[in-house]
């Protein structure tokens, strides 16, 4: 039971570096030329989670920028709101399961204990 408490663990660490990445998006989704980064959780070592960061290099929509004379085009942040959205609410349901599953094993040992005496 304790390797599975272990990967609960492993998930919520996973879970909230995606939530993060997300919010780091979000944060600089009005950025000229930012490119936004993707969290991808996987199953590793032990029924572990691991998280692997990539960086996404699809250019963002090019506007005319209005500060130049000459009518140059500027590229924005490719960061899509509704797409980000979506992860952080996944990522978020992802968290409260594996917070819930500890607490139910939290609770499970605490009744055993109070069999044992």
């Amino acid at each position: 039971m304790v390797a599975s408490i272990q990967s609960n663990v492993s998930a919520l660490q996973a879970f909230s570096k995606q939530i993060a990445v997300s919010a780091n998006n979000v944060a600089n989704s009005l950025s000229d030329d930012f490119k936004k980064s993707r969290a991808i959780n996987t199953e590793g070592k032990n029924g572990q989670v691991e998280t692997t960061i990539t960086k996404i290099n699809t250019p963002g929509p090019l506007v005319e920028d209005p500060l130049s004379e000459t009518g140059e085009l500027k590229e924005l942040s490719n960061t899509d709101i509704a797409e980000e959205l979506v992860n952080q609410i996944s990522a978020s349901q992802g968290f409260k399961a594996n917070a819930k599953m500890i607490k139910a094993y939290e609770e499970t040992i605490g009744s055993l204990v109070d069999l044992i005496g």
